[in-house]
């Protein structure tokens, strides 16, 4: 095994570990270690790698998107949501992961509750909203594993 491949494999690996790490887009480094060992191998052939390209967007939008989402289907507003993120980015210096968390969970469950006046809602969104976080960062870690795990696959067998 080559430089390139280990290099590739490496990317791989990082994408699983950006993947529960916020601001890193362990999609994009999944699709970047796919990308440097087709085109150092010319594998995997044409289906194998559009699925697995498929998986390293999905992780990419999931990343973007997956906090709104949970926000949103518990019903907080648009305003509510993008707040949200705004204020997660904002604690992740402060808090790592768990500043994310509680910033979006405090974010949301403080706007909706002064938008609605309803306690129990606003409960409910912040609820959401937190389990789209890490309903997301789980959605990250098995699509990047399984590019990992089939170019492993690739490799060595």
């Amino acid at each position: 095994m080559d430089a390139l491949v280990l290099l590739a494999i490496g990317l791989l690996g990082f994408g699983m570990v950006a993947s529960v790490l916020p601001l890193l887009p362990s999609g994009l480094v999944s699709l970047a270690g796919l990308g440097l060992y087709r085109w150092h191998t010319s594998e995997p052939g044409a289906f194998v790698l559009a699925a697995l390209v498929a998986c390293c967007l999905v992780a990419l939008a999931v990343d973007w998107f997956g906090g709104a989402i949970g926000a949103s289907a518990g019903g907080a507003s648009l305003r509510t949501t993008l707040l949200a993120a705004v204020v997660g980015l904002l604690c992740l210096p402060l808090g790592g992961p768990i500043g994310v968390l509680a910033g979006v969970a405090v974010t949301v469950l403080a706007l909706e509750y002064r938008r609605l006046g309803d306690a129990e809602a606003s409960l409910r969104s912040a609820a959401a909203a937190t389990v789209g976080v890490l309903a997301a960062a789980a959605v990250q870690l098995v699509c990047t594993g399984v590019v990992l795990a089939a170019v492993l696959v690739i490799e060595f067998l």
